[in-house]
């Protein structure tokens, strides 16, 4: 490493976010950038650890050693090289990953100070962009086989990026309007802007793959396309959020979480919806069921429409606080109190908490029955007991969004040239865990096709 003793020299320093009195009021990127010389003197900080924990906890397998050493070089071009050779789109994950290396880095079991290789992943690529290293790659040679690719989400791409790079000819297929999947329908723009996600999609066009928006594949019937295409990839993602069946889930102002963050994005980017279909936490008493990023999201987007209040429950416990999990020690992640940059708007938060019942009045959400839960060990093995604690009370609120989870979806028995990757495969996760399962499976199908026709 260039600066061995940096991380003894110089502390972690994150960029931040922007004031709260200032982001509330528009979706734009609340995350701050720092100028070059503090990002390559972050850099620095990654230490000659011999073990790169880092390495082994990013589902990519990112080298972020060397990609640092070089930022803090002032290498910018080898950085991105170093970078794009194992991660397709890093300017996704430099943006909305929770940075699983960060948690195993060696310096985060030091003295919970780690590399900040996200941000410092972003920068890398913001500046290959700004600086004309990534262009449209003109030296593909095209074997002549066609794949398509079912899905536009963060594994569609990754398998559709690698395939076409292998020299396939790809068509890919979205049910949307657009690609992204739920980088552009689910997370927020004041996380992602979606301009990011148009500027690696107009990339990928110019380099050959092809994409059929507004297509809805049915997963049962693909004779039509196996005819077509000599591998198939199916990245659909987890199109079923979970539901909560109890009385008054009828009245109006009960949403599932995704209906509101997909429509708020197609506001922005410009579509109209009739006033009877909008859906908007303005002047209301919003609550959110559920306590993941998803509803953090819900969080942040009520208050940029200018709710009244937000509470946010959660039927589990709540998780310790600190940067150590005694049940989950470094370097794996550790399953601790998350504050995020939406909860810091201001969010009322509750965790053991059991919801009962929607009450409403002529049809309409006016509040919502929950009851405080214990769990207690289940005798015979397996999952807690829920056990009832306290009175139930009533949680005032016009406007509830449902951020439970995703289900795992099935699938039928599929031809041997049919691929499933991402979410639809394992189950909602992360979006570095989509990109890694696309790559995967990109190799996968490469060498089916080349073990039977030959190529």
């Amino acid at each position: 490493m260039g600066n061995p003793k940096a991380f003894l020299e110089i502390h972690r320093q994150e960029a931040g976010y922007r004031p709260v009195h200032d982001r509330i009021h528009d979706f734009g990127e609340v995350e701050q950038t720092l100028n070059t010389r503090e990002r390559k003197l972050q850099a620095s900080r990654c230490m000659d650890c011999g073990v790169p924990f880092c390495h082994w906890a990013c589902p990519l397998g990112n080298k972020a050693p060397e990609w640092n050493d070089a930022l803090y070089k002032g290498e910018w071009d080898l950085a991105y090289r170093l970078l794009s050779s194992t991660n397709p789109f890093p300017e996704f994950t430099g943006r909305i990953c929770p940075a699983l290396c960060e948690k195993a880095c060696v310096l985060n079991r030091y003295n919970h100070e780690p590399t900040t290789n996200r941000e410092n992943e972003a920068a890398i690529t913001e500046m290959a962009f700004q600086e004309g290293v990534i262009l449209p790659r003109k030296d593909i040679v095209r074997n002549g086989k066609n794949v398509a690719v079912i899905g536009a989400g963060p594994a569609g791409l990754a398998a559709a990026n690698d395939l076409n790079l292998m020299g396939y000819h790809i068509t890919v297929f979205e049910k949307n309007e657009s690609a992204g999947g739920l980088l552009r329908f689910g997370i927020p723009n004041f996380k992602l802007n979606k301009a990011i996600i148009d500027r690696r999609i107009r990339l990928l066009e110019e380099e050959g793959v092809e994409f059929r928006y507004s297509q809805t594949i049915d997963l049962g019937k693909l004779s039509d396309l196996e005819k077509d295409y000599d591998a198939i990839v199916i990245a659909t993602g987890t199109p079923k959020a979970r539901d909560l069946n109890i009385p008054g889930r009828n009245l109006k102002g009960v949403h599932l979480a995704l209906e509101l963050l997909s429509q708020q994005n197609r506001l922005l980017a410009g579509m109209e919806f009739p006033k009877d279909e909008r859906i908007t936490a303005k002047g209301k008493d919003v609550l959110v069921i559920g306590g993941g990023d998803t509803g953090s999201d819900c969080i942040g987007t009520a208050h940029r429409q200018g709710c009244k209040s937000v509470t946010q429950i959660e039927i589990m416990p709540r998780p310790v606080e600190g940067p150590d999990d005694p049940q989950n020690p470094w370097p794996n992640w550790p399953r601790t109190l998350k504050t995020t940059s939406s909860h810091e708007e201001g969010c009322s938060r509750r965790w053991n908490i059991n919801t009962l019942e929607f009450l409403g009045e002529s049809g309409r959400l006016t509040g919502v029955r929950v009851q405080e839960i214990n769990w207690q060990p289940n005798p015979d093995g397996g999952r807690p007991i829920m056990v009832e604690k306290g009175k139930p009370e009533v949680i005032k609120a016009e406007l509830v969004l449902l951020a439970m989870g995703f289900l795992k979806p099935e699938h039928p028995k599929y031809a041997e040239n049919v691929f499933v990757c991402g979410d639809a495969f394992n189950g909602a996760s992360l979006v570095v865990r989509a990109l890694a399962s696309g790559r995967q499976i990109a190799a996968k199908i490469n060498n089916y096709l080349k073990a039977t026709v030959n190529l």
